[in-house]
């Protein structure tokens, strides 16, 4: 039978720029000898999914086939700017047509960036037909330089200036999420559109919940999560447990200790997967902290950290001699933490949703900006002793960026530990100041005053900015024609967080 053949000229339009990363120094010469390994394993793969996490740390991709990947990989891929533009209900925030204010002259127009993959992430997804891979890429002005609005770029900056002092920081992932039962497969689109997310998936939760690890409700939810438990692994995810938490169908998952980098790559991944995983089984995963379902409790997401002198191999925050109370490098980081936390907060809580579990009603999460030991009711929880010392940060929501929260811990941290931390005055806070933000409004109120600039740099600070200001607008527009009670969970954020997240 005979088959046309069908030549393509050229694949300029999909790569980025030929020898585009050996031509600017990209990658290191690990990131060189994993590429040759991909090169030579290609063949035995059908598709490729390359990967970056948006502002608002959501997986966005494109699916290469193989033999596009083999030129995209040391080229790069042109990618669109929409997910920059875009908020967290797909309304356009940035004006790229005119100047967007950001300082990024490519984003005029919307401008592609360049996508570059990282080897290192590269991986099959086990149990895929047909065979797909998903690596994670890295994204790049077009000549050449780091693009200022990828937040990977700050997470591995931050990683850089620890090295520079002879450090590591070591992050440990402890996530709370819903497991919910799909009631039908109407996509909700009735009502979607630019800015306007369409009804949230219709679900049934999995149990009654409210009886904190009781091994009955696990079993109620085994039938997904410990095959799911069993595909993480497979993915060399360092998966540690499943439990059942407080909700209804409310599971939380925790992870072994990794670098900062290798933990937010992990987040995104683990993320996709489940959504991805329990809707393959006709069920629901949502990292929305507080769904608009009757008796649900608010999930977290607990980020613990610590610091390794990396000439010595110790744990900078296990206390030296008798005492078992934090170190004093621990203290300092933690006031690190203290003195950035409200500038920062955004970075953590960055949903209108997310500040429904940060109020004394739910008698598990903090309310408090402080440090304590082993006190559940403050922002800072000093952990265990000698080498497993560490901090337990309760503040975030589990659908926070995972490049920009890390980065945000590891920024005020290491501005502790320099001794750079110092309160502006003497006086003892007030009651006002060591409450957590209780509203989106007010943490970007701080974050639009504070000094956000210096870890992320004005570029993105500007683009964090406007995404966030259209999505309260958007909301407190809603609820002003809706007279909806701000005191409960909205309508207007089942639709918005339930699905995407």
């Amino acid at each position: 039978m005979y088959t046309r053949s069908w030549r393509a000229v050229s694949a300029q339009d999909a790569v980025g720029t030929p020898s585009f990363v050996s031509d600017h120094g990209l990658w290191s010469q690990e990131q060189f000898a994993a590429a040759e390994q991909i090169e030579a394993d290609l063949e035995h793969i059908d598709f490729v999914r390359l990967v970056f996490p948006d502002p608002h740390g959501l997986a966005r991709s494109k699916t290469l086939t193989a033999d596009t990947f083999r030129s995209v990989l040391r080229n790069g891929m042109n990618f669109s700017p929409g997910p920059f533009l875009f908020d967290t209900g797909h309304a356009i925030a940035v004006d790229f047509l005119g100047d967007p204010g950001l300082g990024v002259e490519e984003l005029a127009g919307a401008g592609n960036f360049i996508l570059v993959p990282d080897p290192l992430t590269f991986q099959l997804l086990p149990g895929t037909q047909p065979r797909t891979a998903w690596v994670i890429g890295d994204e790049y002005l077009r000549e050449g330089t780091a693009h200022p609005l990828s937040s990977r770029a700050v997470l591995r900056r931050l990683d850089a200036a620890y090295t520079a002092q002879g450090y590591s920081p070591v992050i440990g992932l402890e996530v709370e999420w819903y497991l919910t039962r799909l009631l039908e497969d109407e996509p909700g689109n009735e009502g979607n559109g630019f800015g306007l997310q369409g009804s949230a998936p219709k679900v049934a939760p999995l149990n009654a919940g409210y009886q904190f690890n009781l091994d009955a409700r696990y079993d109620s939810v085994a039938h997904i999560t410990d095959p799911l438990a069993q595909h993480l692994s497979a993915l060399g995810l360092p998966l540690r447990s499943m439990e059942h938490e407080s909700g209804p169908g409310q599971v939380e998952s925790t992870f072994s200790p990794m670098s900062a980098l290798d933990t937010a790559d992990a987040m995104l991944l683990f993320r996709t997967t489940t959504k991805r995983w329990c809707a393959q089984r006709g069920h629901h995963a949502s990292f929305m902290s507080q769904p608009r379902l009757a008796a649900f409790d608010p999930s977290g997401w607990h980020l613990h950290q610590s610091v390794r002198d990396n000439a010595t191999g110790r744990n900078l925050f296990a206390a030296e001699g008798p005492s078992n109370g934090p170190s004093a490098h621990a203290k300092a980081y933690a006031d690190g933490l203290l003195a950035w936390s409200r500038e920062l907060f955004l970075l953590s809580v960055p949903t209108v949703n997310g500040y429904r579990r940060l109020n004394s009603r739910h008698a598990l999460a903090p309310t408090r900006m402080d440090w304590s030991v082993e006190d559940r009711s403050v922002m800072l929880r000093m952990v265990g002793g000698g080498t497993g010392a560490h901090i337990e940060n309760r503040s975030a929501e589990p659908c926070a960026n995972p490049y920009l929260a890390i980065a945000a811990q590891l920024f005020a941290g290491l501005e502790g530990l320099g001794g750079t931390t110092a309160p502006d005055n003497g006086a003892p806070p007030d009651a006002a100041t060591q409450h957590v933000p209780q509203s989106l409004a007010h943490s970007l109120d701080a974050f639009r005053a504070g000094r956000a600039e210096q870890l992320l740099g004005r570029p993105l600070t500007a683009c964090l900015t406007k995404l966030k200001e259209s999505e309260l607008r958007r909301y407190e527009t809603w609820r002003a024609t809706t007279g909806a009670d701000d005191g409960q969970v909205t309508e207007w954020e089942q639709r918005e967080y339930f699905e995407a997240y």
